[in-house]
């Protein structure tokens, strides 16, 4: 509430104009009645209505107003604002970027489907798998560590564990080697997928993420994995669209899978197959595309995203360092924060005009009439409080401003 938006600088130029302006025009005042008509006490009168009336405070509280009331509203609604210039640069968003898991996606994934080869039982499948993947912090490890679990079956130690960036994780449970990641993984272990190709694209157009799992070598699975698509993700899509947005996805997961996430919600402009690494430059390609970005995330891989944008949102229910490194916090983690905050902005700046429009008005009416002697200094002094005040009560007019969409969310 204490921080300036970029247009507050603005203001602040032009009150350090007006200020000695409204000087001298009241020097000027005050010389014309002296020198002129030889009543120097009118003139000091006269010059004293025209300071008075030229007092800059509804101009200096314009902004700041707007700013305190509509903060105090966002946090009301679990948006937390953490600089004006976030509000200011959120009404010219032209597109938004979301990350998949966790934002669209509930971020609670759970095993779907164990397609098993080679005669391989689904209890050494979920051993196994549920032995590497409990060494990893992923989403998708932990949905086969609690299948595992609810299937009752030990959790074994695993040896030489490693998480290889973008395609899966490898490890040694006993005496075998486990790989568990997509076809990339496979390929550079090269291990011939080609014979399960078609079971891998069955699940992945089911918008399932599908994970092939080798032992020593050899392909004796495939897991398939859902993430839940949170209730409110499709129609708030709908709703930024009609508002004039580009939504776009950006996700690791294959083309495929993607793009049947991304027609599930909506969205037509679908990045896939990005590293962690990458969604910065990603969202460097929006904002060389089109202009001001904004991007939602959840993770730890997102927080360089978020800072790169020109706003970031995050998702209140994720990790400290993408809150730490976003500018707009959704404390409830809904979707639909987003739609509340762009329309909580132009309200803001719809205000902000509306109180430099009436401050510049009264000087524009006012000072004229008291350079030329037909204002009294004390009805000046009621005049310029007035003003202030009625910034003060435009701003607070904010509060009945219903910025929450209505969902259906019956019909999903």
């Amino acid at each position: 509430q204490g921080a300036k938006a970029p247009v507050q600088a603005l203001v602040d130029k032009v009150s350090a104009i007006f200020v000695p302006v409204v000087l001298v025009v009241a020097l000027i005042t005050l010389l014309a009645f002296g020198i002129g008509t030889g009543d120097w006490t009118t003139g000091i009168l006269n010059a004293v209505a025209v300071l008075v009336i030229a007092c800059p405070c509804a101009l200096g509280l314009g902004t700041p107003t707007a700013l305190m009331v509509g903060s105090g509203m966002g946090a009301e609604k679990g948006i937390l604002i953490r600089n004006g210039e976030a509000i200011q640069t959120f009404k010219s968003v032209t597109a938004i970027a979301f990350d998949k898991t966790g934002t669209i996606t509930k971020g609670k994934p759970e095993v779907t489907d164990i397609v098993s080869f080679n005669e391989t039982s689904e209890s050494d499948i979920l051993y196994y798998s549920a032995a590497v993947e409990h060494a990893s912090e992923h989403p998708l490890s932990n949905a086969i560590v609690e299948k595992a679990k609810s299937n009752n079956i030990d959790i074994d130690d695993v040896k030489d564990f490693e998480v290889i960036v973008g395609m899966g994780v490898k490890g040694k449970v006993k005496t075998k080697n486990v790989l568990i990641g997509n076809r990339k993984l496979m390929d550079s272990y090269e291990i011939d997928h080609s014979k399960i190709e078609a079971d891998m694209i069955k699940l992945e157009e089911e918008a399932k993420t599908a994970m092939i799992m080798a032992v020593n070598k050899k392909i004796v699975a495939i897991i398939a994995v859902a993430d839940p698509i949170k209730q409110e993700s499709a129609q708030t899509i709908e709703l930024l669209t009609k508002m004039g947005l580009t939504t776009v996805m950006i996700t690791g997961d294959n083309q495929r899978t993607a793009n049947a996430i991304g027609r599930k919600v909506g969205i037509t402009h679908v990045v896939s197959e990005v590293l962690p690494d990458g969604k910065v430059d990603e969202v460097k390609r929006l904002q060389e595309k089109y202009g001001t970005v904004a991007m939602v995330g959840d993770g730890i891989n997102d927080a360089p995203a978020l800072k790169q944008a020109n706003v970031g949102i995050a998702i209140g229910t994720g990790t400290d360092i993408a809150i730490e490194a976003a500018d707009v916090t959704l404390v409830r983690g809904e979707l639909t924060g987003i739609v509340s905050s762009i329309r909580l902005s132009k309200a803001i700046f719809r205000k902000i005009k509306e109180n430099y429009f009436w401050a510049w008005i009264y000087n524009a009416v006012f000072i004229p009439i008291a350079v030329i002697g037909l204002l009294h200094p004390l009805i000046g002094a009621a005049a310029m409080a007035l003003s202030s005040l009625n910034v003060v009560y435009n701003s607070l007019r904010l509060k009945k401003r219903d910025i929450e969409p209505k969902l259906n969310l019956t019909t999903i």
